[in-house]
């Protein structure tokens, strides 16, 4: 990133909000800039305009901004993590906690009458959960692939997780599945991990 829009960021990390006169003095750098920067981070989606404070003298209102969701540092992974090492410590319940957490994400989900249909829905549930899926035929069955893996940032340290895929897919599909791909890079060199229905 670029340094200005970093140093941007930094600051909003610190101050919770501030406007762009105050960023400026911080920073010591011109308003002008600042606003310029201001301007591409709100369009990258990383700060928003969380109010307005009144102009000093006659100048116009000035914007108050501050970090967004996506912006905000956070330790979600090592949250994670740590969640995960616990759960798994015991192996012999692995199968069980991986079950309840598919069954969980699944929802209250009721099962179409025709194999086309469950898997329409399937996907659209997986997309649902970001995974980016779609599904396709192929002379061993039908195939879902999944496009995005949410779990990337903590999958080599809890490769269950491709087991918690495919629980979630057995459920939704209310049949065996069995993983053929994991993180494979297709044919425009994009990872992905494949189930076939079986």
């Amino acid at each position: 990133m670029q340094f200005t829009r970093q140093q941007i960021l930094d600051y909003l990390q610190t101050n919770r909000a501030a406007t762009s006169i105050e960023i400026s003095r911080a920073l010591q750098v011109t308003a002008a800039n600042i606003r310029h920067h201001l301007k591409i981070l709100r369009e990258t989606d990383m700060v928003e305009v969380i109010g307005v404070q009144p102009g000093r003298g006659r100048g116009r209102p000035m914007k108050v901004y501050s970090l967004t969701e996506n912006a905000i540092q956070h330790s979600l992974e090592k949250l994670s993590s740590a969640l995960l090492d616990v759960l798994f410590a015991d192996s012999l319940k692995t199968d069980t906690i991986l079950q309840q957490v598919a069954a969980a994400l699944a929802g209250d989900y009721t099962h179409p009458a025709t194999a086309h249909a469950r898997l329409k829905q399937a996907v659209e549930r997986l997309n649902d959960l970001r995974y980016h899926a779609a599904w396709e035929a192929s002379p061993d069955g039908p195939r879902v692939i999944l496009r995005n893996c949410p779990y990337t940032p903590i999958l080599q340290a809890h490769l269950e997780l491709c087991a918690l895929d495919a629980a979630l897919l057995s459920i939704l599909l209310d049949a065996p599945v069995q993983q053929i791909a994991r993180l494979e890079r297709s044919r425009d060199g994009a990872p992905h991990c494949a189930f076939v229905v079986r």
